[in-house]
């Protein structure tokens, strides 16, 4: 029979790690409005728009160009590859780089296996940067990432693991209020003009 009981599901390890999943949760909620988190959601942009250019990649496509925009809005530019595969990938990039961010934290390692591969990508994507915008995004964070890694390794100011979650939940969390309220901004504002990557999927 199954054993439904909670009492031994957790250690300490693992309550610390929810409590602070639920207060960096509310501090981005609360935040959400303020020029604090202007960097973290652009981020979250740039996770949006570099899902779309690996997808490209992946279906044999050309990425001509990646611009976010300071009103938190973003193109990439492709040609070729699988339409309907690049499409969506945006939304389901960004919300997967977001779990994949929160798992990597768990652990020293995998934070900085994440650190590493968000670094190269921060590279890679500033040379299909298309606007000054998205060229000091990835710069700002090339330099936020790499001074966090070396107070990690060099000083008692141990906070890579709390940096990549902190990342990783605004990232989900902008996924979801973003998509949600674009939804409802289109569905009773501006239906007529405005059109979603789902929209041109759906297409």
């Amino acid at each position: 029979m199954a054993n439904w009981e909670l009492k031994s599901c957790c250690n300490n390890d693992q309550v610390a790690f929810m409590v602070t999943v639920g207060v960096f949760t509310v501090v981005i909620l609360a935040l959400w409005r303020t020029v604090l988190l202007t960097p973290f959601k652009l981020i979250t942009v740039f996770l949006h728009e570099a899902s779309h250019a690996i997808a490209c990649k992946l279906t044999c496509g050309h990425v001509e160009g990646i611009k976010v925009h300071a009103d938190e809005g973003g193109v990439t530019q492709t040609r070729g590859g699988v339409y309907w595969l690049i499409l969506p990938a945006g939304y389901l990039g960004s919300s997967f780089w977001g779990m994949a961010l929160i798992l990597a934290s768990t652990n020293l390692t995998t934070a900085r296996i994440a650190a590493g591969c968000f670094l190269l990508a921060l590279v890679v994507v500033l040379f299909y940067a298309k606007n000054w915008t998205l060229r000091g995004l990835c710069i700002g964070f090339i330099i936020f990432i790499a001074i966090i890694w070396l107070l990690q390794e060099r000083t008692t100011v141990r906070i890579l693991r709390y940096v990549i979650l902190f990342i990783g939940i605004g990232s989900l969390v902008m996924f979801f209020l973003l998509f949600l309220m674009l939804r409802s901004l289109q569905k009773f504002v501006l239906a007529p003009a405005m059109e979603l990557d789902g929209d041109l999927y759906g297409e």
